[in-house]
């Protein structure tokens, strides 16, 4: 199975555990995580290349990651959040 398709059910199980590993602090700082502007505006071209079925080789190889990592790091912002309110 290509990296990229692996299904969320799969990350959840292998993220969840972070959660209970952090403090508030660091809770919160994942919580609050944002990639810059640069980032966020590449990305949004590659989306955007990726809907007109523009993209090179490349380009959907970094899109791929950049969605994957994407998902990594909302599973662990899910995961923040839950630590937040049962440490409230």
């Amino acid at each position: 199975m290509d990296r990229a398709t692996l299904p969320l059910g799969v990350l959840n199980r292998l993220l969840d555990p972070v959660g209970s590993c952090l403090s508030a602090q660091a809770a919160q700082e994942l919580v609050n995580l944002r990639a810059d502007e640069t980032v966020q505006a590449h990305v949004r071209e590659l989306a955007e290349k990726c809907n007109e079925g523009t993209l090179s080789v490349e380009e959907r190889a970094e899109y791929e990651a950049c969605v994957m990592a994407s998902n990594i790091v909302a599973i662990l912002q899910a995961n923040a959040r839950t630590r937040l309110r049962t440490l409230s």
